[in-house]
């Protein structure tokens, strides 16, 4: 058989496989052929290697001058902020705001994302002078967002005559409604999908609302307000790159997609995070026990999950004095104390997704299901969209997790798979909802309990009826093939100059074929396995985590596989982190 016949045969056998809720062997997919001329000139004007230019020739990249921008992200390159929707009302009515010393309220949301962008506009409106207080909701007593008791609490402690909802509010019609008749004007900042109906703000800048920039999150948007504020009123001395640390961490938490300029904020807040001004942020940097150079993977699972944990288990301002006190003391006492707070976290994690998982086996036929659902009384409403990820991840299904309180009210989280919209797929369901919102991807609802069973079912249908049988089976997206000679610290390199991963702009998986073992396989904790790898005279060495029970297969092996930096005493090789295996074909 040939090459190709067989990397078609075994994608034709792995597709005909039932849609299984278990986890099974993922589909080899193999990267499309480019065009030839359009690589060799993007290797020659970028000044890359074959393998890059391949890479972003398939990413939509294939013009010399947009890889280098890509490759290079600049600050100078960042678009003029007033051409996002409403942007000039918003910076008038709150330039006004500042100048007739109004009591301004900023109301966030209590994830990474609102406390960063909270953090980011206190930051700013304090240098201009003026008394802002900042509230956010608690996550189990007010809910998401701008709620009724949320609000109620707001006016009550602080009597706004401006409020600036960040990371929530664009769906509030209701809420700003009252507001409005209250007298308090209300700018939103938020990047959340609108609904027919927008509230009575005075400026809503939401890219939503707009035809670009729809890849912003919260915080992206709140640098946008923060530099379109001071093109309209300058502040001597402040240096609006020193808000870069606190956008690129809110940016990469919410898992929103690094193209664009949310790729120049991460690039150029990740750099700032290693001489950050805000002590805070280094305080949060030492309790993880990170060193620079940063990468993305950093925030999401060092700096994030800690910023996460209070406003996850009870109220998020803990996270938010963290990143707004100047006291290096203060700022050491908060991180440690949000650092346990994030081990408590896990603990219940683990308690929830354990029951989950007993659900799953007890409910589930593995051979029909597209979607997931699964809830429980007692479920912390503050882990249920972590569970929800981890399912997601395991099952490849989208997947909502809820927990119910003793009054029978249920907080819902949800994640999805590429080809279903979460929001698109809970508006058939809306009837059974008290509330919902989110985004394609990741979505919260709210609902009672004797409702779950029929959104169970009908989310199901609604699911089964949007998604195809390839859409549910998991595949290994392959996006260049190497020898082990290519594998060097030249190739890690330009390999780093594609950071920063995350959402639509993934780590590249290469794979190599026809590899054997140097040695005997070595387990690791008993749950990893360590491999020296060798095709002709050329070794590399290669980890393959959490694959304890994977079955090996008879050598020679193709192997699809990350690459990283592997330190230690001083010297630096390049690391395989193997993603799958599978037999050689002849």
């Amino acid at each position: 058989m040939t090459r190709r016949a067989c990397d078609a045969n075994s994608a034709r056998v792995e597709s005909s496989k039932p849609n299984r809720i278990v986890s099974t062997r993922a589909r080899w997919v193999f990267p499309k052929t480019v065009d030839a001329t359009t690589v060799v000139r993007l290797v020659r004007e970028a000044g890359i290697a074959t393998w890059a230019a391949e890479i972003l020739v398939r990413r939509g990249l294939s013009e010399p001058e947009v890889a280098t921008k890509f490759l290079k992200p600049q600050l100078r390159t960042l678009s003029d902020p007033f051409l996002l929707p409403a942007m000039d009302a918003a910076v008038m009515r709150v330039l006004a705001a500042v100048e007739n010393r109004e009591r301004i309220v900023l109301y966030g949301d209590y994830d990474v994302d609102g406390v960063t962008s909270l953090t980011l506009l206190t930051r700013l409106l304090r240098a201009y002078g003026a008394e802002i207080a900042t509230f956010l909701p608690h996550r189990v007593d007010e809910g998401y967002g701008l709620s009724a008791d949320g609000v109620a609490r707001c006016i009550e402690e602080h009597r706004p005559q401006l409020l600036i909802a960040m990371d929530c509010g664009t769906t509030s019609v209701v809420e700003i409604s009252r507001l409005h008749d209250a007298g308090v004007d209300v700018v939103v900042l938020d990047h959340h999908e609108p609904k027919n109906e927008l509230p009575p703000a005075v400026a809503i800048v939401n890219p939503k609302l707009g035809d670009d920039f729809h890849y912003l999150c919260s915080a992206g948007i709140a640098f946008k307000f923060a530099h379109a504020l001071l093109k309209r009123r300058p502040i001597a001395g402040f240096d609006i790159k020193e808000l870069l640390d606190l956008t690129a961490i809110g940016t990469v938490a919410d898992v929103v997609p690094l193209v664009e300029e949310n790729r120049i904020f991460v690039r150029a807040g990740l750099e700032r995070i290693a001489q950050s001004r805000w002590p805070g942020v280094r305080a949060l940097v030492e309790v993880a026990g990170l060193r620079p150079p940063f990468h993305a993977v950093d925030i999401g699972f060092g700096i994030g999950p800690r910023l996460n944990a209070a406003g996850r288990l009870d109220s998020a301002s803990a996270a938010l004095e963290l990143l707004l006190t100047d006291d290096p003391a203060r700022a050491q006492s908060l991180a440690r104390s949000l650092d346990l707070q994030n081990r408590e976290r896990r603990a219940i994690e683990a308690e929830v997704l354990g029951m989950a998982e007993a659900q799953i086996t007890s409910l589930y036929d593995p051979g029909s299901e597209s979607a997931i659902v699964v809830g429980g009384a007692g479920w912390h409403p503050g882990v249920v969209g972590i569970v929800a990820s981890r399912l997601q991840r395991r099952y490849h299904r989208p997947t909502f997790v809820v927990g119910f309180d003793a009054m029978g009210i249920g907080k819902g989280s949800g994640r999805s798979i590429e080809g279903l919209s979460l929001i698109a797929a809970l508006v058939p369901c809306a009837g059974l909802l008290e509330k919902f919102g989110g985004h394609e991807m990741a979505a919260g609802l709210t609902m009672r309990q004797e409702h779950f069973e029929a959104f169970r079912a009908a989310f199901a249908e609604v699911a089964g009826g949007m998604l195809t049988s390839e859409d549910l089976q998991r595949t290994l997206r392959l996006d260049a093939e190497l020898r082990l000679d290519d594998v060097n610290l030249n190739l890690l390199d330009e390999h780093d100059a594609l950071r920063p991963f995350g959402t639509s702009n993934h780590q590249p998986v290469f794979f190599t074929r026809g590899v054997t073992l140097a040695g005997e396989p070595r387990m690791m904790k008993d749950k990893h396995r360590s491999f020296t790898f060798r095709q002709t005279r050329a070794q590399c060495r290669a980890v393959w985590w959490n694959s304890a029970d994977e079955p090996l297969p008879p050598l020679p092996w193709d192997i699809a596989y990350t690459v990283s930096r592997n330190e230690w005493n001083g010297r630096v090789d390049p690391q395989l982190e193997l993603r799958g295996v599978r037999a050689t074909c002849a």
